[in-house]
């Protein structure tokens, strides 16, 4: 990858619908160049889907929970049971295996307190877990899906 494939990834992070006029346009590409480097980076893996990010407040699941799960088991099986179990809780969009004291973290997004509850209760009904702490976010600070291209080899 050059300093234009990271300037092009940079604004497709921005807007993956821009059309490819106008990021040719932008970095000073032919049409057929800057598509073809569209390509490439898709083919080569770099680009690995394009999406469509939704406004949390219009899907009415506005609070954010970190719930952080320690478990005292850590064989394979027990590890099959509890992703199967987070995997189809649909709330969960986030799940993370962490070094220190929590095994697990997890973000979850839901409407309300009530709709947390339904979604604890699922979690530790599928599974056996040794703690489960669940901290609500009280504002939103930063919040970004675009990744840093600063550290592009």
């Amino acid at each position: 990858m050059d300093s234009i494939d990271c300037k092009l990834l940079e604004k497709l992070q921005q807007n993956a619908d821009a059309p490819v006029a106008d990021l040719a346009a932008e970095l000073g590409l032919s049409q057929t160049s800057c598509w073809r480097r569209i390509q490439r980076l898709k083919e080569g893996g770099v680009i690995t889907r394009n999406v469509a990010l939704l406004d949390r407040n219009h899907a009415n699941v506005s609070v954010t929970v970190f719930v952080a799960v320690r478990t005292s088991t850590h064989s394979q099986e027990w590890f099959d049971q509890f992703h199967a179990t987070v995997a189809a809780i649909s709330e969960v969009v986030e799940l993370y295996r962490m070094s220190g004291d929590v095994d697990y973290l997890l973000r979850v997004v839901v409407p309300d307190i009530a709709a947390y509850d339904k979604v604890y209760k699922r979690l530790i009904a599928g599974t056996q877990l040794l703690d489960v702490s669940s901290s609500f976010a009280m504002e939103e600070l930063k919040y970004t899906t675009a990744l840093p291209l600063t550290y592009v080899r």
